[in-house]
């Protein structure tokens, strides 16, 4: 048994204010990275200040690049250039976070070099096989624990291999990973992709100054990227992160008398596909003040108390809202009528098994749902759900922070309190979520400790 921290969602009559959420963590990310790549100083303005992006910071900190915060406000990273990037001394720990581990892992497996990449138990847990295949043809020699799990070590390819690589499954880490090896490679890497992923990287590799080719072939989009490119520091803006947003957002929703507005939300059409759920369900959401940050689109997002209505949910909207199920899933619990999710496999692989974890917390607030393999129905009855029963024990979060975040916000609008357990996960993409959340009029509370499973 392990000791975690509870936290305490109890029902509120209404949300208002403005704010803006935290920065973007998948530009963060990449923001870090690229930098370390380029020549100069980096500056990034609102850097996502949290577990997971710092881990990211202390792995390129260990293979040479200096990350420091400036006296302005930005972080600077101080990059190496392209094909920079020194062996580190010791294991590169990535905590929680599957999109630094993956998207490091690709930009070292072209150097001429070791590393050993490790993380916690939840990212020890997630696959990485689909990111060693494409690294191994490119040149790189990856030995994984058992069927491609960290801890693993990767001996970088002396002489690299461009490649075109067709992904068997749509996945912007997968992209990212093959994208940022094809830098430090000869010639075109080319990765092929049946749905478009989130492109955040192809954005962020042309502001750099990379060549980059975005075209539709025969079997699907074809992003290239030109290897040996001279890439310049730059000023990168990264936006509200609209993964974090989703849940102020949904609570507003399904909490009655509740306005809020969020600022400058990154609204790339390729993460846009919870907006497109929620308006279909009938939420009033208004968008203004559009303008662009980095290179990427941003609103603000006025968002009104809404009913809400069951909708079908098709699978090929996965790729634009993979990170949104949990809060989907809690508007959906509100609304009147069932909502289907189909095509939700990937939910399996998450920091835990998503699918799962949304099913069970949902039936013990109350709500009917039926579980798929890659499918869940919601039965909502047009009303607040019950919450948890007095005296029922928190909802089992898995250590995942967007299921702890997601149960906060149903707690916001039920009947009855909330408490979910791992509250301490949520630093990972949003740190003080209770804060944020209370200062628009939310209740959650420090539950105290308690024991679950490891």
């Amino acid at each position: 048994m392990v000791r975690v921290r509870t936290l305490v969602s109890r029902p509120v009559r209404g949300l208002n204010g403005a704010a803006r959420p935290p920065g973007d963590k998948s530009i963060s990310h990449r923001a870090l990275i690229l930098g370390a790549c380029a020549v100069g100083a980096t500056g990034i303005e609102g850097l996502l200040d949290a577990d997971d992006v710092a881990a990211t910071a202390r792995a390129l900190e260990a293979m040479g690049a200096r990350v420091r915060a400036g006296s302005d406000g930005l972080t600077y990273v101080t990059g190496l250039g392209v094909g920079g990037l020194g062996e580190p001394e010791g294991v590169l720990d990535l905590g929680n976070s599957g999109t630094g581990a993956r998207l490091l892992m690709g930009a070292v497996a072209t150097h001429a070099m070791r590393a050993t990449f490790t993380g916690d138990a939840s990212l020890s847990r997630r696959p990485m096989g689909r990111v060693i295949a494409p690294l191994e043809a490119m040149g790189a020699q990856i030995a994984a624990r058992g069927d491609g799990l960290l801890p693993l070590t990767i001996d970088g390819a002396a002489e690299p291999i461009p490649i075109e690589y067709a992904m068997p499954v749509a996945s912007a880490q997968v992209k990212s990973a093959v994208l940022l090896a094809g830098l430090n490679a000869p010639g075109v890497t080319s990765v092929i992709e049946t749905a478009p992923t989130r492109d955040h990287t192809e954005t962020m590799l042309r502001h750099f100054g990379a060549e980059v080719a975005v075209a539709d072939g025969p079997d699907g989009r074809v992003v290239s990227v030109t290897g040996y490119p001279e890439l310049e520091a730059k000023r990168v803006v990264v936006p509200a992160d609209p993964s974090s947003a989703a849940f102020p957002l949904v609570a507003a929703l399904v909490t009655a008398g509740s306005q809020i507005t969020l600022a400058r939300v990154g609204m790339n059409p390729l993460r846009a596909g919870l907006l497109v759920c929620l308006r279909e369900m009938g939420a009033a959401i208004e968008a203004g003040g559009e303008g662009e940050d980095g290179g990427e689109p941003v609103a603000d997002l006025t968002v009104r108390s809404s009913g809400l209505e069951g909708i079908a949910v098709p699978a090929g909207r996965a790729p634009a809202m993979i990170d949104e199920y949990p809060a989907l899933a809690v508007a959906a619990a509100f609304a009147r009528g069932t909502t289907v999710l189909e095509g939700i496999a990937e939910l399996r692989v998450k920091e835990s098994d998503r699918l799962a974890a949304i099913a069970r917390g949902l039936a013990a607030c109350g709500v009917e749902v039926e579980e798929g393999e890659a499918s869940l129905a919601i039965h909502g009855a047009g009303a607040p759900p019950r919450g948890l029963a007095k005296d029922a024990p928190p909802i089992e979060t898995h250590g995942d922070h967007r299921i702890a975040m997601a149960f906060l916000v149903l707690g916001a609008g039920a009947a009855n309190p909330v408490a979910v357990d791992g509250a301490e996960m949520i630093a990972t993409s949003f740190p003080d979520f209770p804060g944020f959340m209370n200062a628009l009029g939310a209740d959650i509370v420090d539950g105290g400790e308690g024991l679950t499973a490891p």
